[in-house]
């Protein structure tokens, strides 16, 4: 499918690692520019070679003041910025108990506040032009809440309403605000993760997947993680299609049991 975006810009933040870089790589192969951030230099300099001529990219922490403003004045100076895509967060199992209130309030500025402070500087210039995209990156937990990581479910959550009530305000134009909800998906930080667990109970990373699926989440019905690649292809049609607005498009591989 040509999705024409010969000649658009993408913004994608956290678009150095993980999804958001499998992210920008589809991006690029339908014919966009993509503008990333990355919280690393070494990380960021790695994705811009791969990604290659058609991207640029800069260091950003985008709860630190000022940096969301550069990042977007860097998209700019390739033209008006077409989609951006809100993928910056934090996964993290954490006991609830043991998470205190300045733990929450960080989780909160970087999972929740990071796309509404890019949101606010982008999505103004949109609605003036009449047309642009957003996708706010949510997860599985939004609507399928997990107890060992209770503030990432709820921080998830959130973006779902933040992300439908943008939409209403886009009302007669051509800008969309949409989100989408991957379900366990096989980044490097997850991959680590799976290792990590392994290491502690004497088994192998395939062990450590296959109960999982087993024991926490009997109920996806691919039975397996999916591929940053595959969530990218999702993201990409959902940012693209002129008719998709307002929604929330699932990509957990039947993980929640309801048929919308």
């Amino acid at each position: 499918m040509d999705y024409q975006l010969s000649g658009k810009t993408a913004l994608i933040t956290g678009g150095a690692t993980g999804i958001g870089l499998a992210i920008a790589q589809r991006f690029i192969l339908e014919g966009a520019r993509v503008v990333v951030s990355g919280l690393h230099q070494e990380e960021l300099d790695s994705a811009l070679q791969e990604l290659g001529e058609h991207s640029r990219g800069m260091v950003a922490d985008l709860t630190a003041q000022g940096d969301p403003e550069r990042l977007v004045a860097l998209a700019l100076e390739a033209g008006p910025i077409d989609f951006l895509i809100n993928n910056v967060g934090i996964f993290e199992v954490r006991d609830f108990f043991e998470t205190d209130d300045a733990q929450w309030l960080h989780y909160f500025n970087v999972n929740v506040m990071s796309g509404v402070r890019m949101t606010r500087l982008v999505m103004k210039a949109m609605l003036d032009r009449g047309h642009g995209s957003i996708v706010f990156i949510s997860s599985e937990s939004a609507i399928k809440p997990q107890p060992w990581m209770v503030h990432y479910g709820a921080m998830k959550t959130c973006l779902l309403g933040i992300s439908r009530a943008l939409a209403e305000l886009t009302k007669g134009t051509a800008v969309r605000v949409n989100s989408i909800l991957p379900g366990p998906t096989s980044t490097e930080a997850v991959k680590c993760y799976h290792r990590e667990i392994a290491a502690q109970k004497g088994i192998t990373a395939e062990q450590v997947v296959q109960a999982y699926f087993d024991e926490t989440e009997p109920t996806s019905l691919i039975r397996r993680m999916i591929e940053p690649q595959e969530v990218a292809s999702s993201v990409l049609h959902l940012a693209a299609s002129p008719a998709l607005n307002g929604m929330a498009m699932r990509v957990e591989g039947g993980t929640i049991r309801a048929i919308v």
